[in-house]
């Protein structure tokens, strides 16, 4: 790009910077040194065609040409324990904290669609988050917690559709606006078949579901995102970062053609996908992998799927720091790690943050380790000065080297992707990869030559293959009563004695003859949560029709 084309993009840049808002706060050095608001060449740079300008294609810099300076990344943590009112009383304290947002960690009876009185619930029930069986929970879940102005993630995919039903059914019991809502639901069954393995259904009836939940999302509540394509379960099962950075974006372009396939407007439906990536403990890489994330996205959503508009091209995401980069042994230095990990989200440019307690490789996180989490957040976001400057290490030679890189390997994994599918669509290719296990064995595959290089000590982790002398005290850590599971467990059976029988039993008809017809589902299957129809009911309905995934054994 020469020199008149570099003016001329920061005069671009310059003018929708005037336009925008921005916090009203201090943008000075802790010395009191006034920063500009963007850096950036005064002279011809070849690369700069790569990089470009805040707020604008092909958006390596950030979506909005203000960075942190117009809004700061929301602070959104990850909770969820035990049952509805204990987890409700961990909300409020984060909100009450400083937290901008609420994210709902779900036990693992929830996550596989069953009630908490399933016979293979049993012990389960509110260990790794919180037990959803009804919207009479979810009602609890959110009490005192205005729905309407409050912004939800809530990280579940194989049930994701009756759990988001729910959640729109406790709104409406709040008298809310429903067509109002704003969150993020995660919804991604793709990514359960490449890593985290929470499903229901084999893949065509899980995605005939999302279909359906795009559909009435784009109809009925324009705000709300129904998609969160998730890298950070593909992560934390051992792939590398270029893989992480492939496969999700790869799952996001399934979920495009899928959306185009319905006859949704790619202009319109688009803004409403947004990504969740993990930040390892690799500080450059990781800035390197979301800066390229934005790229790429971009460039595919405008050349291969014809969206227009910016926020079309608009690659959004949450980060959450690396939990398994979190170490058993002395686990006080996974303050540093989670710290170290949040600022290269915040310097790659997460829109929303969640930081892992110390605690969380042992268990849930206590209250106090919860607070230690919000805080580094918050200490990034007062004390550091990372919201001056909108990406501060652009132009860097290392970063830029790096996000070319990343850009260039996670082309090639595209190109594989695409082979497998035999008809020039990623989706082909994601469900042929699945079902040959090619995703599983390219993780495992990675996986292995990691512990293989930390047992040879080829890599390092503090307190664990080097500098394992420790002085540290025992940590005290939370634990979920058995009897959350025995009071929830009655407390299904007391909802399910006292509703109307007859309500749920035709909706839930009415459901399935929806989805043999080849209808939207969406509309039934708020009838049936309205009639407080359990979690597990509603999942089993389906399996009559669409069966139960089960893996193929591979050796």
């Amino acid at each position: 790009m020469d020199a008149e084309q570099i003016a001329e993009g920061r005069a671009r840049w310059q003018q929708r910077y005037d336009a925008a808002h921005k916090s009203d706060r201090d943008f000075t050095t802790l010395s009191g040194t006034e920063v500009e608001p963007l850096y950036g060449p005064t002279e011809a740079d070849s690369r700069f065609e790569r990089i470009g300008w805040p707020g604008e294609y092909p958006f390596t810099r950030g979506i909005h040409p203000t960075g942190y300076r117009g809004k700061p990344w929301t602070i959104r943590q990850f909770a969820g324990f035990g049952n509805a009112q204990q987890t409700n009383e961990r909300y409020k304290m984060i909100l009450g904290e400083g937290g901008g947002g609420l994210s709902v960690a779900f036990d693992m009876p929830t996550l596989m669609g069953r009630d908490s009185d399933d016979p293979r619930a049993l012990g389960e029930v509110g260990h790794c988050g919180v037990a959803i069986d009804s919207a009479a929970d979810m009602q609890v879940l959110f009490d005192g917690i205005d729905l309407a102005g409050t912004t939800t993630s809530m990280t579940i995919s194989g049930p994701a559709v009756p759990v988001f039903c729910m959640y729109v059914v406790a709104a409406e019991r709040q008298g809310a606006d429903t067509a109002a809502l704003n969150g993020t639901l995660q919804t991604d069954i793709f990514k359960e078949y490449i890593a985290q393995k929470e499903w229901i259904y084999p893949p065509e009836p899980h995605l005939k579901l999302i279909g359906d939940l795009m559909e009435y999302v784009d109809a009925n509540i324009p705000a709300y995102k129904p998609l969160s394509v998730s890298g950070y379960h593909i992560r934390e099962a051992g792939s590398t970062a270029v893989q992480e950075l492939a496969f999700t974006l790869a799952d996001g372009f399934g979920y495009v053609e899928l959306g185009k396939s319905r006859g949704l407007d790619v202009d319109r439906f688009a803004p409403g996908l947004s990504f969740f990536f993990d930040a390892h403990i690799d500080f450059f890489e990781e800035i390197a992998k979301l800066r390229a994330a934005r790229r790429i996205w971009a460039r595919w959503m405008r050349d291969v799927y014809g969206a227009k508009t910016d926020r079309a091209q608009w690659l959004r995401f949450h980060t959450q720091t690396a939990g398994v980069s979190l170490t058993a042994q002395q686990p006080d230095n996974n303050i540093v790690r989670t710290a170290v990990e949040a600022m290269a989200a915040v310097l790659g440019g997460t829109n929303s943050l969640h930081t892992n307690a110390l605690d969380e490789v042992l268990a849930l996180p206590s209250e106090k380790a919860a607070q230690i989490a919000l805080r580094t957040q918050q200490v990034i976001a007062e004390e550091t000065g990372v919201l001056n400057v909108a990406d501060p290490l652009g132009g860097s030679w290392y970063v830029e080297a790096l996000t070319d890189r990343m850009e260039a390997e996670a082309e090639k994994i595209f190109a594989r992707i695409t082979e497998l599918g035999g008809d020039g669509t990623i989706g082909s290719g994601l469900l042929r990869g699945i079902e040959e296990g090619w995703f599983i064995g390219e993780i495992a595959d990675s996986a292995f030559a990691y512990q293989v290089a930390l047992e040879k000590g080829d890599k390092r982790v503090v307190g664990v293959n080097t500098l394992t002398g420790d002085v540290g005290d025992d940590l005290e850590i939370l634990r979920v009563s058995h009897e959350v599971e025995l009071q929830q467990r009655d407390l299904v059976a007391s909802r399910r004695a006292a509703r109307d029988q007859h309500a749920v039993d035709e909706a839930i008809g009415r459901m399935v003859a929806a989805a043999e017809n080849d209808q939207n589902t969406v509309p039934a299957m708020l009838d049936a949560v309205r009639a407080e129809a359990t979690l597990g009911e509603i999942c089993n309905a389906f399996k009559p029709l669409w069966g139960e995934y089960r893996e193929p054994a591979r050796f």
